[in-house]
């Protein structure tokens, strides 16, 4: 049997950076992060286990510092927070804020933002916070419950697969053909390696790992692009998730992992594959 690695798979820039920022900060004394900084919980817990406090909670914060987590914050929230007398320290994505910044240049333009992700997601409530009207859609029915409007500005959560948003964004059109559909692509060249690498992995495989957090959107999404090539996706947090049955007449078998997951944990899979194919596992083979 043979294991071979998506070509990008794995923690992004965005996340190593906030998670290095997560440390250095707790250095310097005691650090609360608002929310799990990343859909990790192996980063989270290590984060616990080096004394980071994590809440989910404004109100249960007990430090004086407190993180916003890679996945952005509005200035609402970040206000209502200082306004406690807390220090606040942003890990926010550099992309993540890239779409902040195509969101209010689109509001001040006189467009009535449309945001392509999901509605309750930690990324999208902060790019809507600071909104006091605006949609969210995820399929075709969200577009079809839309108000008709002169000017729509679109942008898209950055971890959503570009094929959808301009799906969705082509749908708009259609359906308001008189109205003016500006769409700005804030989906993160990371999120954009990633899927297009899973295609190109599951087309290979027999079987496909994907490794990520449970709550991990980019990940979820990774599982949905390889499903789309590979009858036999399994996605998994860690190791200890992996079962010898899934191996059954497999030939080839592909891992992928979302832009959370550690390059400890994606090693650790790789090796436990090798030991339940009965040998020692191939090197990832790139391109």
């Amino acid at each position: 049997m043979k294991i071979i690695r998506a070509e990008h798979l794995g923690m992004c820039f965005g996340v190593k950076d906030a998670v290095a920022l997560a440390y250095e900060t707790a250095r310097h004394g005691p650090l609360t992060i608002l929310g799990d900084l990343v859909h990790n919980e192996t980063v989270v817990a290590e984060l616990r286990a080096a004394g980071v406090r994590v809440t989910q909670q404004p109100a249960d914060i007990n430090t004086r510092t407190v993180m916003v987590t890679a996945h952005g914050a509005s200035d609402r929230a970040m206000n209502d927070t200082r306004a406690r007398g807390l220090k606040v320290v942003e890990a926010t994505c550099p992309l993540v804020h890239v779409a902040h910044r195509a969101v209010a240049r689109l509001v001040g333009e006189g467009f009535h933002p449309v945001i392509i992700g999901k509605r309750d997601h930690v990324e999208v409530r902060g790019l809507t916070g600071d909104l006091d009207v605006f949609d969210v859609v995820l399929d075709e029915d969200d577009v079809a419950k839309l108000g008709e409007r002169p000017r729509y500005g679109v942008v898209a959560q950055t971890t959503q697969p570009i094929d959808r948003v301009r799906q969705l964004v082509g749908l708009l059109r259609e359906r308001f053909p008189g109205s003016d559909v500006r769409f700005v692509d804030t989906v993160c060249q990371p999120t954009k390696q990633r899927q297009n690498a899973a295609v190109e992995l599951a087309q290979r495989c027999d079987v496909v790992v994907v490794i990520g957090g449970a709550h991990s959107n980019n990940t979820h999404e990774l599982v949905k692009t390889c499903s789309r090539f590979c009858a036999r996706v399994y996605h998994i947090q860690s190791a200890a998730d992996l079962r010898e049955d899934w191996l059954q007449a497999a030939d080839v078998v592909g891992i992928t992992a979302g832009t959370s997951t550690p390059d400890s944990v994606i090693a650790a899979v790789e090796k436990a594959l090798g030991v339940l194919a009965g040998r020692e596992f191939s090197q990832a083979i790139r391109r």
